[in-house]
C-alpha cells in the first residue's frame, strides 16, 4: 500500500484530499482486491507558489549581481547583496543565488581594487581611460608614415574610425605630418581648418621631397579634432595624402625623404623645393596691380636662387650627375639675372618680360636630364594655372574626429 505524504502547509488542496488524486482502477476505496489510493511523491513548489503562481525574484538581488559582475563600485554590490538576501528571507522571494553571487563578486572587486590603489596600478589604469578617450592607443593615434581606411573611403567630414593598415596594398590616406596644438578652448572648425591648411601644406614636402613621384590625384588632407574630442584632449592635427579621384586609392607608399633617399638625392631636391616655394608665394595682385609687391617678390627669388645655387656647387655629386647638375646650375644663373631685372623694372610690361625668362628654366629638359642621372623621377608634373594666385592650399580638405 502506498502512503500518502503527510499533509502540510505548502500542499494544494484538492477535491480528493490532502496528498491524494482520483485513482485509476475501477475499485472504490476499500473495496475488496481495490488497491490503495495513487499517491504521489512530495515536490516543492520550485519556482511557482501554490496553483501555479510565480514567486517574485529580488530586484535588489538583480542589482547586486550586475554590480559584483562590473566591479566598477564594489562596495556597493556588496552591501546590495546583503540587503538582497534579508529580504528574500523576510519576503519568501528567489534570487538568493543572485544575491550570493553579487556578494561574492563584489568583496573580490573591493579586494582587487585595494590591490591596485596600494601598488598604484589604479592610477595607470585611470591614466590609459583618459589616454583611450584622446585617442592614444586607439585607431586615431597615428604616426608620421600610417596608412589607414576610412568606413566609406571618405576623407572628408566626421569620422569616429579609421583603419590602420600596409603602405604597400591599397589605402586611402597616408600620413605625412602631426602637429601638436596648444591648449585652451576649442579653437571653432574654421580656424582648425585654417591651421590645419596653413601647417600640412607646409609640411608636405619634407615627407614627399621628390613631388614629380606624386601622382596628379593625390592631395593634402588632414583629420582635425572635433569639439568632443577636443574635450578629452586631443590636441593633434594629422596631415595626411589622399586621392582627389572619385573612389580614388593610394597604393604604396608616398614617402622620399631622408630615410628613403640617398645623400645626393636629398641635396637636389632640398635645393629645388626651396626655390619651388618660393616660386609658390607670388603675389595674388597683378604686376599692373601692385608693381611694388611683386618687385618684392622677384628680390625673393634671386635671393633664394643664390642660396640653392651656392648649395649645389658645395655638394660632391658623383660622376654620372656632376655635369647634368652643372649644366642645370648654368641656367639657374641665367634666370636669378632675370629675376634681379624684374625686380628692378619701371613698368608692368618690362617686369613681364623679365618675369617669362626668369621662369623658363624651370622643370625644362636640363632639369629632367639631372634628375635622370640622380634616379629620380623623371615624368614632369602637371600644374594648375595658379601662379599669382597667393594661395598655395590645394583642392584636399579635412576630417574632423
Amino acid at each position: 500500500m502506498s502512503i500518502p505524504p503527510p499533509p502540510g502547509p505548502e500542499q494544494p488542496q484538492g477535491p480528493y484530499g490532502q496528498g491524494q488524486y482520483p485513482s485509476a482502477s475501477p475499485y472504490p476505496h476499500g473495496a475488496p482486491g481495490a488497491p490503495g489510493p495513487f499517491a504521489y511523491p512530495y515536490q516543492p513548489y520550485g519556482p511557482y507558489g501554490p496553483y501555479g503562481r510565480p514567486v517574485r525574484v529580488n530586484g535588489v538581488a538583480i542589482s547586486s549581481l550586475v554590480l559584483g559582475i562590473l566591479c566598477f563600485v564594489p562596495a556597493v554590490g556588496l552591501v546590495l547583496g546583503l540587503i538582497a538576501l534579508a529580504q528574500i528571507k523576510k519576503r519568501g522571494e528567489s534570487g538568493k543565488g543572485m544575491a550570493v553571487a553579487g556578494s561574492v563578486l563584489s568583496t573580490v572587486g573591493l579586494a582587487l581594487w585595494a590591490l591596485m590603489l596600494s601598488t598604484g596600478s589604479a592610477s595607470d589604469f585611470w591614466d590609459g581611460f583618459k589616454g583611450a578617450a584622446s585617442g592614444e592607443g586607439t585607431a586615431y593615434a597615428l604616426a608620421e608614415g600610417d596608412c589607414f581606411d576610412t568606413p566609406n573611403g571618405d576623407l572628408e567630414g566626421d569620422a569616429y574610425d579609421v583603419d590602420e593598415v600596409s603602405c604597400a596594398g591599397g589605402h586611402d590616406a597616408e600620413v605625412f605630418a602631426v602637429v601638436t596644438l596648444p591648449g585652451g578652448s576649442f579653437p571653432g572648425d574654421d580656424e582648425l581648418g585654417r591651421t590645419a591648411d596653413d601647417k600640412c601644406y607646409d609640411l608636405q614636402d619634407g615627407y614627399a621631397m621628390d613631388t614629380w613621384a606624386l601622382p596628379d590625384d593625390v592631395d593634402v588632407y588632414y583629420l582635425v579634432p572635433s569639439r568632443q574630442s577636443w574635450r578629452a584632449g586631443d590636441r593633434e592635427i594629422t596631415c595626411i595624402f589622399g586621392s582627389t579621384a572619385d573612389d580614388g586609392r593610394l597604393t604604396g607608399s608616398l614617402r622620399a625623404d631622408p630615410t628613403t633617399l640617398d645623400a645626393d638625392q636629398t641635396a637636389f631636391l632640398t635645393a629645388t623645393n626651396a626655390i619651388d616655394t618660393v616660386l609658390y608665394e607670388e603675389p595674388g595682385e597683378y604686376p599692373e596691380e601692385d608693381l611694388a609687391a611683386n618687385q618684392a617678390w622677384a628680390r625673393d627669388v634671386h635671393t633664394v636662387l643664390g642660396e640653392q645655387i651656392e648649395a649645389l656647387r658645395g655638394h660632391s655629386f658623383p660622376t654620372g650627375a656632376k655635369q647634368p647638375v652643372a649644366d642645370l646650375i648654368e641656367e639657374m644663373e641665367d634666370a636669378r639675372t632675370e629675376w634681379s631685372r624684374a625686380a628692378a623694372s619701371k613698368d608692368a610690361d618690362t617686369y613681364y618680360t623679365h618675369y617669362e625668362k626668369g621662369y623658363e628654366y624651370v622643370d625644362g629638359p636640363t632639369t629632367v636630364t639631372a634628375r635622370k642621372a640622380l634616379g629620380l623621377d623623371t615624368t614632369m608634373p602637371t600644374y594648375e594655372d595658379d601662379f599669382g594666385s597667393g594661395d598655395d592650399s590645394g583642392s584636399g580638405g579635412g576630417l574632423a574626429v
